[in-house]
């Protein structure tokens, strides 16, 4: 059986599925790191700031525009905020993941919930990124690539060690796993 153990006592990562031969689906019992809710709301506040920033030069610098401007900064400054407020804590939420030595399974969404399962024999490759913000936060995340033309599934918002353990283990067992990978 593997197990990879997180820092904060959370449960393992991997396990082994029940006596059975084909791949069985299951809700991921995974959270991601709390301190995701962080990261969220520090890009969000990057990009409201843009927004929000480039409306006050126009309504500052182009005299002619400012009839609708200022409408639209106060539009873009509530709807920033509000923002702000529920996506990350949503995120947080709606976000699970869960890798065993079958598959590797992801839920994320918003309103329509997506719910990506993707086996062991079909993994191409198995990457961590961590974005500066992300290092700021002690956060990776990482992306399993499959030949499904709907793209790669990222497990995002996980401790950078929980990451790096992950990416090892399931290079090994998609190594040692027989099947074509694509």
């Amino acid at each position: 059986m593997t197990d990879l153990s997180v820092s904060n006592g959370a449960a393992a990562a991997l396990v082994p599925p029940p006596d059975r031969e084909e791949i069985w689906l299951q809700p991921p019992r995974h959270r991601i790191e709390r301190r995701s809710v962080g990261w969220w709301l520090v890009r969000g506040a990057l990009t409201v700031a843009v927004v929000v920033g480039a409306l006050v030069a126009a309504y500052v610098l182009a005299e002619p525009a400012r009839p609708w401007v200022g409408p639209v900064l106060i539009g873009a400054s509530v709807l920033g905020v509000a923002h702000l407020a529920v996506v990350p804590l949503w995120r947080y939420a709606v976000h699970r993941w869960e890798a065993t030595e079958e598959a590797v399974y992801v839920r994320s969404g918003w309103f329509v919930r997506e719910w990506r399962v993707a086996p062991i024999s079909r993994i191409q490759t198995v990457d961590t990124v961590r974005g500066p913000l992300q290092q700021l936060f002690g956060l990776a995340t990482v992306a399993v690539t499959t030949a499904s033309a709907h793209g790669a599934i990222y497990l995002v918002g996980l401790d950078h060690r929980v990451a790096a353990d992950l990416t090892t283990e399931l290079t090994r067992i998609t190594q040692a796993t027989p099947g074509d990978a694509t």
